[in-house]
């Protein structure tokens, strides 16, 4: 679908596009296919596909998987996807929000790939609920917000390294990322974009009761990036167990929560997980 396309069929439904939704349609056919190509498709794979707008990449997803699941939370734009795709039946539309649709879980995911344009007021909840669910996708290939897909990249010390990147990447390798003009989008958004690939760690860092443990501590631990990480974990767990822990990591009780790998923030967990 070109740009002029496009338009046109917006201007022929009288369908005026709603920025609370984030309703910015990728119509690059470039990007399109180097989004479909770092997805790594098969005729076996089932597909995620959240915000499919007009369905450009729903087109080419259906094409190359066994079967694809798109949730659209636009009436009118569910309408126009029914009727486009009418006759595929590799396509499940559902008419739902994403988020809450998630959240009424439990879903199983585990042999499925997410391959979305999501939509940037909801990109990060969506990623951080697939991320933390028991059965996870394979693989997460996303567009999304540049700064978000900068947080999804970063590592230690780094300046975008935070919540997001630790319980994201808990569970998920970064494998590589690409900047996405907003030219590339219509309406061009105010902000620059960036695909992300993820793909879900063999072994686990920790088991699923630790999950739990492993967020309270993250979360605490940049609730005040400034301070003292030791400071802020004191509120939620005995300073007897946490000078334990901190002495057995050759933790300094000064550091700060950017200082800290993911792997040292899981060593934290087990040791102070009930």
């Amino acid at each position: 679908m070109t740009l002029t396309e496009m338009r046109e069929l917006l201007a022929k439904r009288d369908i005026q596009l709603t920025k609370s939704l984030g309703q910015n349609f990728l119509h690059d056919g470039n990007q399109l296919r180097r989004i479909v190509t770092a997805a790594a498709l098969s005729p076996a794979d089932r597909i995620l596909e959240i915000g499919p707008g007009l369905g450009p990449l729903t087109e080419l997803l259906v094409a190359a998987a066994g079967a694809v699941l798109a949730i659209e939370k636009d009436g009118r734009l569910v309408e126009f996807l029914r009727e486009r795709f009418a006759a595929t039946p590799r396509l499940t539309l559902l008419h739902d929000d994403a988020l809450e649709y998630l959240r009424r879980g439990p879903h199983d995911w585990q042999d499925w790939k997410l391959v979305a344009n999501l939509p940037y007021s909801v990109a990060s909840p969506i990623l951080v609920d697939l991320a933390l669910s028991p059965r996870r996708p394979e693989r997460m290939v996303t567009t999304l917000q540049l700064e978000v897909a900068q947080r999804l990249m970063a590592g230690a010390d780094d300046e975008d390294y935070g919540i997001l990147t630790l319980l994201v990447q808990l569970d998920y390798a970064p494998r590589e990322w690409f900047k996405i003009p907003a030219g590339c989008f219509f309406p061009a958004p105010e902000v620059d974009s960036a695909c992300v690939v993820l793909t879900r760690r063999p072994v686990p860092y920790l088991r699923e009761d630790q999950r739990r443990t492993f967020v309270r501590l993250v979360k605490r631990a940049f609730s005040q990036r400034r301070k003292m990480m030791l400071k802020l974990l004191k509120q939620e767990w005995p300073v007897a167990a946490l000078a334990a822990a901190f002495a057995e990591l050759n933790i300094s009780p000064l550091e700060r929560a950017e200082k800290l790998g993911l792997e040292q923030f899981t060593a934290l967990t087990k040791l102070l997980h009930p």
